[in-house]
């Protein structure tokens, strides 16, 4: 089939790509010509296992790439929005990218003669795509959704640094479509994918990716709810939790304790899920105790480091990782981010060094030093403080020689080195 991709980010850039890859042909479409460009001549916009590789493949075949929603659409018979929802500054989602891409769908769909089906795949809140996408396709095509075109949900539950991987090999693929013939089109899309179609309504749809989020947060927030209490406990709650992800109602997955989670999905879509509960009346309480924890969760590591330490004023504290996981250079609401904030409130020098993400940190604090390897970040150090699992890390040892004061506080569980004033956040 023909498919038009509505943004290149990392979701769009990723359903592109992966499409391409089962045959399908291929439009992308996005306002920032830079990136089209990019990936019309196979380089991927994003850092993402495996992208590059199938960029290479389909670029100027089965897959292009251009900043004319006209010509993409025409030409396809499946568009799908794959623009941000960033939170707004009370947490609620911001649809305004949404809005702008669904209503130059709309204005091409006026013009244009036979079925088109429009697919959601951003992340919003439920109803959204019926009481928000739809009726703004029907007012600005002037035709009758259901009747003249179609419109359907199909949310992501990728990785990030797994993502292509994850879209090939899918553990669930949900479509929620407001009629029959849309959700067949949609479904057909994965035909050859190993993985049944799960077929709802669109609200339905847009749940099923909230919960799923959510309950993964609030597994992050709660073994970090217990790794706190076992450290004071003296008691490794790694132990605990090997044993309690041997139950087959639990799964030994999301059970690390550790400086809490980020990125560009849990932390947005459990507060926009709390925005939408507040909207309708409920009050989501372990839903805000989940983002309270996690909030609280990094800044423990400054207060270990100020117990070890004492005071840190004008002291050289290294900060090894700056992404918000290991294998990718996403930096949204990445743990250290508060980390470091509160380091510079205290008066501390930092020294950061990441192995993918420096460049987009320095948009955030381009003051502090950074460094090109973990060695020269912790050289002369009064202390370092761990906050992205990356395997280089774990492999640490002598490099720890070059600090003025050996104090390594471990946030991820990574670090093996023995010769060292070492504390685990909650072991």
């Amino acid at each position: 089939m023909k498919i038009s991709v509505i943004g290149s980010g990392y979701v769009g850039s990723v359903t592109a790509a992966c499409f391409a890859e089962v045959g399908h042909g291929v439009v992308c479409v996005d306002i920032d010509k830079k990136k089209m460009d990019q990936i019309n001549a196979g380089i991927p916009p994003i850092y993402e296992e495996g992208l590059g590789e199938l960029l290479q493949k389909h670029a100027g075949k089965n897959l292009t790439a251009t900043t004319d929603y006209e010509s993409a659409i025409m030409k396809t018979d499946i568009s799908f929005i794959c623009v941000g929802t960033p939170s707004s500054e009370d947490g609620d989602i911001d649809l305004s990218i949404v809005r702008a891409a669904t209503a130059s769908i709309g204005a091409v769909l006026a013009k244009k003669e036979g079925y088109h089906v429009v697919v959601v795949k951003s992340t919003v809140v439920p109803e959204t795509t019926e009481k928000f996408v739809l009726p703004i396709l029907e007012q600005t095509s002037g035709k009758v959704a259901g009747k003249d075109f179609g419109v359907a949900m199909n949310p992501e539950f990728l990785r990030e640094g797994k993502a292509v991987y994850d879209f090939i090999h899918p553990d669930k693929i949900v479509v929620g479509a407001i009629d029959q013939k849309s959700g067949d089109l949609v479904s057909e899309l994965y035909r050859t994918f190993k993985c049944e179609v799960t077929r709802t309504n669109p609200s339905t749809a847009e749940m099923i990716k909230y919960a799923n989020n959510s309950l993964l947060a609030t597994k992050i927030s709660f073994v970090n709810e217990i790794g706190n209490i076992c450290k004071k406990l003296k008691i490794d709650t790694y132990d605990v939790m090997t044993a309690v992800g041997k139950d087959s109602r639990i799964s030994p997955r999301f059970l690390n304790s550790g400086a809490g989670f980020g990125g560009s999905c849990f932390p947005k879509d459990v507060k926009a899920l709390i925005g939408k509960a507040k909207e309708i009346g409920y009050s989501p309480v372990l839903l805000e105790s989940v983002i309270d924890v996690n909030e609280k969760q990094p800044i423990l590591m400054t207060e270990i480091l100020q117990r070890k330490a004492g005071n840190i004023a004008d002291k050289k504290i290294a900060v090894l990782g700056l992404a918000f996981k290991n294998e990718t250079d996403d930096i949204r609401e990445s743990r250290a981010i508060p980390v470091i904030a509160e380091l510079l409130r205290l008066g501390a020098k930092v020294s950061a060094y990441d192995p993918m993400a420096i460049e987009n940190m320095k948009r955030i604090f381009p003051t502090i030093e950074y460094s090109d390897k973990a060695k020269d970040a912790l050289e002369s150090a009064d202390a370092c403080l761990i906050m992205t699992e990356w395997e280089e890390f774990k492999q640490l040892d002598s490099e720890f020689e070059a600090m003025k004061e050996k104090i390594v506080i471990d946030g991820r569980r990574v670090i093996k080195a023995k010769n060292i004033d070492y504390e685990g956040l909650c072991w």
